[in-house]
């Protein structure tokens, strides 16, 4: 087991204080986003190993069959294939969607082909994987997902009378609910520049001056307010708008447009970069290939089931990547896997990891370890709260 030191990313709609509070250190009054525990390149770990430290992608790099199992080493190649990450969101994130495994492979090898340096900022496809994440909120949680019925949109434009309202609900009409949604939000992705900003601010002075109730009534203010003449404030919508309690999870797989939009959670996606924007940002959309990846189904919002093993719950979506376990809060006696690599966090209390092979360790709140796949057996007891990444099931869920 080797101790990590994990990189925060500063992105401007991070909380102030949580990730301090976490790591038990002063706030410096800047945004402090997301914590990221494992492999990726854009912020690795350092493991703390008995002979110094190093990165934790030069610790696989060194012996992957080792360090990784020689499971996950022939599925996935020499990487850590998950990203474990403490987020702490105080404003929304953009709106985004993710493609399938099969889209970001050829749309990388299409723009590495096109001679794209893979860091230009119009670039869509930055390595050849896809990029399902799951979401575990700590307090309350906000976040719109997926499409709601077109109809129930249809509903909340009720009463409005401007240009934007009126296309709206001309599209929202169609009977085939993918034609609607398709319609609607590829409407409000190609509006010209000359117009968008005066449509957009006409449809939120209406919508603002009628008194709106219901889940998105304050959303489109909030949003249009933060993001001036961005289509993703009415885009918002057509999405179902989402509260999640402690202790629930969502799972957004390829397809599912999405955007966070306050609270403290925990979330373990593939290692990936893959991201196309439809708004709320100030970074590259691609109106064409983000249509051609979203997934226009009117679902039931994707809440992600746990089951229980050896005293902790697991999460174990539909992603050969990763699986979530969280043991606590509370008194905690529990058991991990212990069938490939794995990163715990401890989020607060005083716990012992205690191995078959080889010393144990004591965590703190804030303090990470990674375990690699040789370790064997992991019990966890103590008091406090874990969480701890594995890689997944062969076939995902």
């Amino acid at each position: 087991m080797h101790r990590l030191t994990n990189r925060v990313r500063p992105y401007a709609w991070g909380a102030r204080t949580a990730i301090p509070r976490l790591l038990g250190t002063e706030p410096d009054g800047t945004p402090q986003a997301e914590l990221w525990l494992g492999a990726h390149h854009g912020a690795p770990s350092t493991a703390h190993c008995d002979d110094g430290s190093t990165s934790l992608p030069e610790l696989i790099a060194a012996d992957p069959h080792r360090v990784l199992g020689a499971s996950t080493a022939e599925r996935f190649g020499a990487r850590l294939p998950y990203l474990l990450k403490y987020l702490a969101a105080e404003a929304p994130l953009s709106l985004q969607v993710h493609p399938d495994a099969d889209r970001a492979r050829s749309g990388y090898e299409a723009e590495e082909r096109a001679g794209i340096p893979v860091d230009a900022p119009h670039r869509n496809y930055r390595d050849p994987h896809h990029k399902p994440e799951l979401l575990l909120a700590l307090e309350p949680f906000e976040a719109l997902c997926g499409f709601r019925e077109p109809a129930a949109t249809v509903a909340d434009l009720i009463g409005l009378d401007n240009e934007l309202a009126n296309a709206l609900r001309e599209d929202l009409s169609a009977t085939d609910t993918h034609a609607a949604l398709r319609a609607a939000l590829t409407r409000l992705l190609s509006l010209p520049a000359s117009a968008r900003c005066r449509m957009i601010d006409e449809f939120v002075q209406e919508w603002s001056g009628r008194g709106r109730r219901g889940a998105h009534a304050e959303i489109v203010v909030d949003l249009a307010a933060r993001y001036p003449g961005d289509p993703g404030a009415v885009a918002s919508l057509l999405l179902n708008r989402v509260t999640l309690w402690p202790g629930q999870a969502l799972y957004l797989p390829a397809g599912n447009l999405h955007a966070y939009l306050q609270g403290t959670a925990v979330e373990v996606m593939a290692s990936s970069d893959n991201v196309l924007r439809a708004g709320l940002t100030a970074k590259h959309v691609d109106a064409p290939e983000l249509l051609d990846v979203v997934d226009f189904s009117v679902l039931p919002i994707p809440y992600a089931q746990p089951g229980f093993l050896d005293g902790r719950r697991e999460f174990r979506p539909a992603a050969p990547e990763f699986a979530l376990h969280e043991i606590g809060p509370g008194r905690i006696t529990a058991h991990l896997p212990g069938d490939g690599p794995t990163v715990v966090l401890a989020l607060h209390g005083t716990v012992e990891l205690v191995a078959e092979v080889g010393e144990g360790v004591t965590l703190r709140g804030g303090e990470s370890v990674f375990i690699q796949a040789d370790s064997g057996p992991i019990k966890v007891e103590g008091h406090g709260h874990v969480v701890a990444a594995t890689v997944g099931d062969h076939q995902g869920g």
